[in-house]
């Protein structure tokens, strides 16, 4: 496949407000997709407290989860299923978050510490990227 072939696509991508497409030619499979996708959610500011907050016992932390991946985002094992977290659950490290599709494959994304999930920054089915905030999670911060 040529430059102008890949332009060519990449070109139709953008009129049909694609965010990928693969093409299997006589020549050999290939895939293209877009580096900005349409459906996600902004980083939201984090609060923080005020400097002259007296400090608890034990200090916490709030850590943005972000997608190790591009794919598509989802909050539940099946369609009907239940979410595998909601906001104030707590999760341990290697509790399952959600599952990250990508090239046909379902990763289950872990917890990388213990913690409790503050916000839940994408919805279900959702396209993410690679670095997309996922969650907010306080953790206790040793």
């Amino acid at each position: 496949m040529n430059e102008g072939e890949i332009r060519k696509y990449a070109a139709l991508m953008k009129e049909l407000g694609l965010t990928g497409i693969e093409i299997d030619e006589e020549r050999g499979y290939f895939r293209l997709e877009c580096a900005q996708p349409k459906v996600v959610m902004a980083d939201a500011p984090v609060m923080q407290q005020p400097a002259c907050a007296p400090q608890a016992a034990a200090s916490y932390k709030t850590v943005t989860f972000r997608s190790p991946m591009v794919g598509v985002y989802y909050a539940q094992p099946t369609e009907d299923g239940e979410p595998f977290i909601r906001v104030g659950d707590s999760v341990r490290k290697g509790d399952v978050l959600c599952i990250v599709e990508s090239m046909k494959l379902m990763n289950e994304i872990v917890a990388e510490n213990d913690g409790v999930i503050e916000e839940i920054c994408v919805e279900n089915g959702a396209l993410i990227e690679y670095g997309t905030a996922l969650f907010r999670i306080k953790e206790l911060d040793v």
